[in-house]
């Protein structure tokens, strides 16, 4: 395993960590398991989020189980806007992963407007700030879907870490990876196989790890044969063989993936395309079906309201079949 500086943190974190969404299929004891193949191959980064409905729980029982505690970088985040609201999820999260203090708590994936919120007088940062001052938190940081929601937090002073979808063919992203560290702001490498899409996980992983812009990678994991796999990899050059293999596998998902960059916006009847397809990958490829139809189920307008109109498809860089994809999705979420 390779150790890294976490941006200006004074953190060091493994370049490879861990990301909490897919323990929501095992349980506890199963949680517990996978750390003690965590700690043997020397991951330190745990990701998580209030989100992700028992992931805290199950890692807080691993980590006392273990007693692990002092061995990890422990990361979480909420979507919570307002002061009260945040103040109350940072107290639930030191609950749920029974500890004292959070190494890295995230604003969760805001929307532009969202994140006005969160900066306003009465805002969610208030408490992020009185937390970190009282030595609940150690460090804040952003998580994002949107590049421009990620530029903007470049410019913000107390943001010491981006987290942001890149992979293979997710590189819309990459100009802003770089000026993220240039800024002395750690990156996160999140959905680095896609939301599952890329099935080569060796070469999906060493792409990213080769990238000096790449804090750190957070694959999700639920088997130890995963963690194994996972944590063998390291930054040594792309073979040509490799290399290969990355060419192939963008020629492959070319015209089917949608890369979440939000050219296509705004919809006509106010659908948000990138996370429709952004939970129909959770539901098809991460086999997380409730978690998935919760989430769509809170999306005001759904794919089926669709009017065909095509300008979405006008506006899509990549040309992808935006109107037949969300037929798709209206049809495997029934609405």
């Amino acid at each position: 395993m390779e150790y890294i500086p976490f941006g200006n943190t004074g953190l060091t974190v493994s370049r490879v960590g861990f990301g909490g969404i897919p323990i929501q299929r095992i349980d506890a004891e199963g949680t517990a398991e996978l750390f003690e193949k965590l700690i043997e191959c020397g991951v330190t980064y745990i990701d998580t989020a209030r989100g992700y409905t028992v992931s805290e729980e199950y890692i807080g029982y691993a980590i006392e189980k273990l007693g692990v505690r002092d061995k990890l970088v422990l990361a979480t985040k909420s979507m919570a806007a307002d002061r009260e609201a945040m103040a109350k999820d940072i107290e639930t999260s030191l609950r749920n992963l029974r500890t004292d203090y959070i190494d890295l708590y995230q604003i969760h994936n805001p929307s532009p407007a969202k994140l006005d919120t969160i900066l306003a007088p009465g805002g969610a940062l208030e408490a992020l700030i009185e937390a970190k001052e009282a030595g609940r938190i150690g460090h804040i940081g952003l998580t994002a879907h949107s590049a421009a929601v990620f530029e903007r937090a470049l410019g913000l002073d107390f943001v010491e870490s981006i987290m942001f979808p890149y992979n293979i063919v997710e590189t819309q992203g990459k100009e802003l990876v770089e000026r993220c560290r240039e800024a002395g702001k750690a990156f996160v490498a999140m959905k680095p196989l896609a939301g599952g899409a890329i099935e080569d996980g060796r070469a999906a992983i060493r792409y990213l790890l080769t990238d000096p812009g790449v804090t750190v990678v957070i694959p999700g994991m639920y088997l130890p044969s995963e963690v194994e796999e996972n944590t063998s990899l390291d930054s040594s050059p792309l073979t040509a063989d490799e290399e290969e293999r990355i060419a192939s596998i963008r020629s492959t998902l070319t015209g089917n993936f949608c890369r979440r960059c939000g050219y296509c916006a705004p919809c006509t009847v106010g659908i948000n395309i990138p996370s429709v397809f952004l939970f129909e990958g959770y539901l098809e490829r991460y086999g997380l079906e409730e978690w998935a139809r919760g989430r769509y189920a809170g999306l005001p307008v759904k794919a089926s309201e669709c009017i065909e109109c095509g300008l979405c498809e006008e506006r899509c860089p990549y040309e992808l079949p935006i109107r037949a994809m969300l037929k798709k999705a209206a049809e495997a979420f029934g609405e």
